[in-house]
């Protein structure tokens, strides 16, 4: 309520000054125009002036002073200056007298002139509807009845000037309240107004901010497909330009092909669900649902944008943050009897007297139990997950280390480990968490010599280091030359405890899924037609803040 009253007055305090800038530049053009009509009507039967005006010198020098000064005032506010209220009223006074100026210097009172009289009070009252108009009907008054007194007494004239100068100046003064009436109430009428037109631009404005700051990507088109109105999220979603508020978004106007496909199904079907799809390899999976906004017309659409991953990963965090609940609640219990059975396998493996059959069984306890214990070790960790802590890292610098530091763990792996590292120049930086990333790439890396070895005999992978399209973001790509994804498992390979490899938990990639979207980042599997696997790490814009 107070930004309310608030804005009402500074209205009331902007509008009327401009309005009586509009206003005085009309009176003005009227000014200059009677003013020429005054100086055309001395031209008229000049003969007769003599005895038709008392004093012809004065006038006709009243009448080009008159056109002077507006044909002035005119120049100067066409140059650029805005009049104040200072020369308003200067201006409305001047007008007054010198229009009885001319009446007294002409037949007096029963001159048409006093009509004239008449529109400046007027004015007066339109242009500043205040005690100041009352003053100008009393200035008018007075000087009216001045010089219908003057006539009579001086010259003679007829004593009903008098009461022609008293009926012009109630005249007069029913103008001024008249109009003073008026003007405030369109004064109020239109500090309402704009005190409303001042709610709708700031409720749009906090709206456009609504819209803007929603997680849902949202798209007005036309009927051609064409965007009329896309928030960030729809445009991080669709193009992957980042949400930069420091600078303007500069989105393409086609729709990517799978959007405008859906677009044109729906168009001939709208009951038909529209399928989720990726925008590019890389991005998540979107789902869209299409309204018209004019149901009559059916000129502009609007589009709703959902990450997919995003509600699959909600849907999975509540289901394992119930199995990490359960899992610490059962972990010494299972634990006990687990470490049982580790030791009793030990033992057993002392013993003289096994044969390869029975060898075989311990190592199959052995690896099973091992299996076991990292299923609780990682849904545990789920539940433990840290909050990120990032700092802005130079990438190509940090791979180098990264690289370094990994070979030297691998130094006793047989065959040697080979890390291929390539990387470009002028690579953006990044913005991460140094140990929560370097954890994702080392569990890549390991799971890439594993499947490398398995299919060529060699641990060897790549890294190579890039630039989105925009060169705005980093990326890293960790690329094996193992068997690769089977096909139509491309979507699986991030869901938890899906493996292939039956010693594995199935939670390795998930749990790198899960750090990389902590840090901003986006973890996805490239498809492409080189051999072996890759998974791309694309890192949030430098400029976000995590």
């Amino acid at each position: 309520m107070a930004t309310d009253t608030v804005s009402v007055v500074i209205t009331n305090k902007q509008t009327p000054g401009f309005q009586q800038a509009k206003l005085f530049r009309i009176y003005n053009h009227y000014r200059v125009v009677i003013s020429l009509v005054l100086l055309a009507l001395l031209f008229v039967d000049p003969v007769n002036f003599d005895v038709r005006f008392r004093l012809l010198d004065y006038y006709q020098f009243g009448v080009v002073g008159y056109l002077a000064l507006n044909s002035f005032i005119a120049l100067i506010m066409l140059a650029g200056l805005q009049p104040g209220q200072r020369h308003i009223t200067l201006s409305i006074l001047l007008d007054i007298l010198i229009m009885h100026g001319l009446l007294f210097a002409s037949t007096g009172i029963t001159n048409g002139l006093a009509n004239l009289v008449i529109v400046s009070v007027a004015a007066g009252n339109i242009l500043n509807p205040s005690r100041m108009g009352t003053f100008y009907a009393a200035l008018a008054a007075i000087s009216s009845l001045s010089i219908s007194g003057w006539a009579v007494l001086t010259l003679d004239g007829p004593a009903d000037d008098i009461v022609r100068a008293g009926s012009l100046g109630i005249l007069y003064f029913a103008t001024a309240f008249v109009l003073q009436n008026i003007s405030r109430r369109m004064m109020r009428s239109e500090a309402l107004a704009s005190s409303r037109a001042q709610s709708i631009v700031e409720l749009e404005q906090i709206n456009q901010q609504i819209i803007q700051r929603m997680r849902t990507g949202i798209l007005v088109l036309d009927r051609y497909g064409q965007i009329r109105l896309a928030n960030a999220a729809a445009e991080e979603l669709l193009f992957g330009i980042p949400t930069d508020k420091g600078t303007p978004p500069t989105r393409p106007k086609a729709l990517p092909q799978p959007l405008k496909s859906g677009l044109e199904a729906w168009l001939k079907n709208p009951a038909k669900r529209t399928e989720p799809f990726q925008s590019a390899p890389t991005s998540p999976l979107l789902q869209v649902n299409f309204t018209q906004l004019d149901q009559e017309r059916g000129d502009q659409i609007l589009v709703f944008i959902e990450d997919m991953s995003k509600v699959t990963q909600q849907a999975q965090q509540m289901k394992l943050a119930s199995l990490g609940r359960l899992t610490a609640g059962i972990a010494h219990e299972i634990r006990n009897p687990l470490g049982a059975i580790s030791h009793a396998a030990q033992l057993m493996e002392e013993s003289p007297h096994l044969d390869t059959g029975d060898q075989q069984m311990l190592g199959i306890i052995r690896r099973h139990s091992r299996r076991a214990n990292g299923i609780i070790e990682n849904v545990l960790s789920l539940s433990r997950r840290k909050s990120a802590h990032a700092d802005l890292v130079d990438l190509g610098s940090w791979l180098k280390e990264f690289r370094a530091d990994f070979l030297q763990t691998q130094d006793n792996a047989i065959p040697a480990t080979d890390v291929i590292l390539n990387t470009i120049a002028n690579m953006p930086e990044a913005r991460f968490d140094k140990s929560q990333i370097e954890q994702v790439l080392v569990n890549l890396c390991d799971n890439g010599l594993r499947y490398s070895y398995q299919q060529t005999g060699e641990r060897r992978i790549e890294l190579n280091a890039g630039a989105t399209a925009d060169s705005e973001r980093a990326y890293v790509d960790v690329r094996d030359f193992g068997p690769g994804v089977a096909p139509g498992s491309n979507h699986l390979v991030f869901e938890p405890f899906y493996t292939t490899d039956k010693g594995g938990t199935g939670l390795g990639l998930y749990l790198a899924r899960e750090l990389c979207e902590s840090n901003q980042a986006h973890l996805s599997l490239v498809e492409d037609d080189k051999p072996g696997c890759c998974f791309r790490i694309t890192f949030a814009h430098p400029g976000r803040m995590i």
